[in-house]
């Protein structure tokens, strides 16, 4: 029992289990196709346990798709407790050549009204409310708000659903009403400086290091170049009032460089994690984090908070090692 006028402890959250579920990830991309939702993802009607009364919606990022991003994840939230919904979202001809491998190419903006709609259409419409629940909805109605859990763009994306920029032509979609908590996982929230090339480019050749990637026909691609008028129109304003965002990142990330580009300007808000700052034997990289049980662990710390502020992390169990690249 605590002491009187003490904060209560933080709860305790799962602490996913290492090497099983990576591999299995790695085979679905060797499968013949892989457009389908990994164990734990629902899809359809379902009703959350009392304390974990927001529907969680998992986001993939540039180049890849949900069967291949969550078998860690989606299984362990919907072990707890937790309704998983998840899309395949940004197809485009790449996507069809690949044999429905490779989603999140399109560009952003398009994606994020892509999950703008699957939330409105999709996820709300299919949770239903227990009798008993912490965020006061009535037995058998539906939530106002979803959780977001997001990786590199999946991480970034949803911001644009959430906010307003001053940009007419990147005006954000200004959702912020339908999202609780939004958790980033090496998120390209500043984009990618590709260890300092961009900005020399951009220099050499103006636009063209942006526009490049889209005549090659990766919109997402330019657009997450740090400096992109996407990436600016995103930044120039802060983020959307009374959502809760934790971008959690290695500072081992070789894609998003550097790594310091994942993170928000600090307010009550907004939490930045580094896993080395919780763990330093923890090597997990830009792939490898959806696997790795740290990361893990603050995203299930994270969701488990229902109050109106990002509040610090409980420091997580810390394993002996975390390889590079096969994290879990």
């Amino acid at each position: 029992m605590s002491a009187a006028g003490s904060a209560p402890p933080p709860p305790r959250v799962p602490v996913p289990q290492q090497g099983t579920g990576e591999l299995r990830g790695i085979a679905t991309e060797l499968s013949p196709n892989d457009s389908g939702m990994p164990p734990g993802v629902v899809n359809g009607p379902c009703s959350p346990s009392a304390s974990h009364p927001y529907p969680v919606v998992l986001v993939h990022g540039t180049f890849a798709n949900e069967n291949f991003s969550w078998q860690t994840l989606a299984p362990l939230l919907s072990d707890a407790g937790y309704c998983v919904f998840g899309l395949n979202y940004g197809a485009t001809s790449w996507t069809a050549d690949s044999g429905d491998h490779y989603y999140g190419i399109d560009y952003v903006e398009h994606s994020a009204r892509q999950l703008e709609s699957f939330i409105a259409r999709t996820v709300l419409p299919d949770t239903f409310e227990p009798a008993h629940n912490t965020a006061g909805y009535r037995p058998g109605t539906h939530p106002a708000q979803v959780d977001i859990v997001g990786h590199s763009q999946g991480g970034m994306m949803p911001r644009y659903l959430i906010d307003t920029t001053t940009s007419s032509q990147f005006p954000g979609l200004g959702d912020a009403r339908q999202v609780h908590t939004f958790v980033g996982l090496a998120p390209s929230n500043h984009g990618s400086d590709a260890y300092g090339l961009v900005p020399i480019f951009a220099k050499l050749f103006g636009a063209n290091p942006y526009t490049f990637p889209t005549s090659a026909g990766c919109p997402a691609c330019g657009e997450q170049e740090a400096g992109s008028p996407f990436l600016q129109a995103l930044n120039g304003r802060p983020d959307g009032a009374g959502v809760d965002y934790y971008m959690i990142e290695s500072n081992r990330d070789e894609v998003v460089t550097p790594y310091t580009s994942a993170f928000l300007p600090a307010t009550e808000n907004v939490q930045n994690v580094v896993l080395q700052n919780q763990c330093p034997a923890d090597l997990t990289e830009h792939v490898g984090i959806i696997y790795d049980p740290v990361a893990l662990q603050d995203v299930m710390s994270a969701l488990a908070n229902n109050s109106r502020k990002a509040v610090p992390l409980p420091r997580p169990s810390c394993p002996a090692a975390v390889l590079p690249v096969l994290s879990g």
